[in-house]
């Protein structure tokens, strides 16, 4: 379980390229976090969390889809954390866990809208793809 966990993290930092413990838990990021309310955890939280290891609390969090990915919390970052950017990795890990919803780079042209912006497109070919 221990190994498996340390897998979690690896991963998480994989996705995300961020360091955590730069965090210096000044809670600008939190400050600054228009969803900040209707999370269950923090952005500050959810970094310490990262940092801990906790990867496997975080999967279950609400937090998860709160987060309005504005980058409002590393925007206010001195440290060049990004809450939101380790949000979305550890999201992207729960989406992944799931399976079922993968997409392959042939399926794409039957989804292609006009009125869809490329980035959502781009966005949704990542998450759900390995």
């Amino acid at each position: 379980m221990h190994q498996n966990n340390n897998y979690l993290v690896e991963t998480a930092a994989q996705i995300s390229g961020v360091n955590p413990k730069s965090c210096m838990k000044c809670g600008k990021c939190t400050a600054s976090c228009p969803a900040f309310d209707d999370m269950d955890l923090s952005p500050h939280m959810f970094v310490s969390m990262v940092e801990a290891g906790r990867i496997r609390e975080l999967m279950e969090s609400t937090s998860l889809w709160k987060c309005l990915s504005c980058f409002a919390c590393v925007e206010r970052c001195p440290r060049g954390v990004e809450p939101s950017t380790l949000m979305e990795a550890v999201r992207l890990m729960v989406i992944r866990k799931q399976g079922g919803h993968r997409i392959s780079a042939d399926e794409i042209p039957e989804l292609l809208d006009k009125r869809i912006p490329q980035q959502a497109l781009t966005s949704a070919f990542r998450k759900y793809s390995r």
